[in-house]
């Protein structure tokens, strides 16, 4: 055999990356709802941590899915379930060697037999012989493994917790390693793997002119909400792309308000809010 591994190692590789948003207080947006007489928005649902859900409606409270489960690697084949008692009473590895190879040499041997028809005990029902030659594929597998060396496979799974504060062309979420896997992002054994989050230029103009204003200064008492800018979302390293998302993010809009008088005893307005950004969902009267 050629380039028959002498040691063990340990190598990863990233496998897949995705990207879930998720909501959490903005606490500069911080309002207080005062319930007037002359108000009927008596039901508001927020979530567990304060974050507006729905006025004059029911909302339930999305949670973040749960992480895929990893996946461990097979239990590896035991050789010595498949020695026979010449082998296990060998006095040194070079003669438990020759005896292993003599063994995985019958077993070929064996099997062709099995397959031509030729073997004594060859049987006559199909299924009986695929049984026979898994099982002599197995422990031929088993064996061979003392001489090639054998491969173990796992699927490991990681969560960062990442929340922009500002756009940005390249930022270290994490850093990789080769032989040790996803390390800390001060850690510089690993090479870094970086995000980028660009805006799209999907908001129209906030407008600033004095009757907008004027008019906004009337509504300081009504319901502020949130609209989100598009963001651009790529992870990548220094040789490829790993990821690429788009999502709408509130912190990189801006607020608006809904006036007090969607409010009032002649109107009953419902309002239902994205909770992971603040934008308006639904709004019916």
């Amino acid at each position: 055999m050629q380039d028959v591994p002498t040691e063990s190692k340990t190598s990863w590789k990233i496998k897949k990356i995705d990207v879930e948003p998720y909501g959490v207080p903005d606490k500069s947006k911080a309002y207080n709802i005062k319930l007037k007489s002359k108000t009927v928005a008596p039901l508001v649902s927020l979530t567990h941590d304060g974050i507006l859900l729905s006025i004059n409606t029911e909302a339930e409270e999305s949670i973040l899915p749960a992480l895929p489960q990893g996946i461990p690697a097979p239990q590896p084949l035991n050789p010595k379930q498949y020695m026979n008692q010449e082998i296990l009473s060998a006095g040194s590895s070079a003669k438990m060697a020759e005896l292993c190879a003599q063994e995985i040499y019958d077993m070929r041997d064996s099997r062709n037999a099995l397959i031509r028809g030729e073997a004594d005990n060859t049987p006559k029902d199909g299924e009986q012989l695929k049984l026979m030659l898994t099982q002599l594929d197995t422990q031929t597998q088993a064996l061979e493994q003392l001489f090639a060396g054998h491969t173990e496979t796992s699927t490991e799974v990681f969560s960062f917790n990442y929340v922009p504060q500002q756009e940005t062309e390249r930022d270290v979420l994490f850093r990789f390693s080769q032989f040790s896997g996803v390390v800390d992002r001060d850690d510089l054994s690993g090479q870094p793997i970086y995000i980028s989050i660009q805006n799209m230029g999907n908001l129209p103009p906030k407008q600033e002119d004095y009757e907008a204003l004027k008019k906004k200064a009337k509504m300081v008492q009504g319901i502020y909400y949130n609209v989100p800018a598009r963001e651009a979302i790529t992870i990548f390293d220094i040789n490829q792309t790993l990821l690429k998302a788009e999502c709408n993010m509130g912190q990189f809009g801006y607020t608006e308000i809904l006036s007090d008088i969607l409010f009032n005893k002649k109107t009953t307005t419902r309002v239902t809010f994205y909770q992971d950004n603040g934008a308006i969902k639904k709004l019916e009267q």
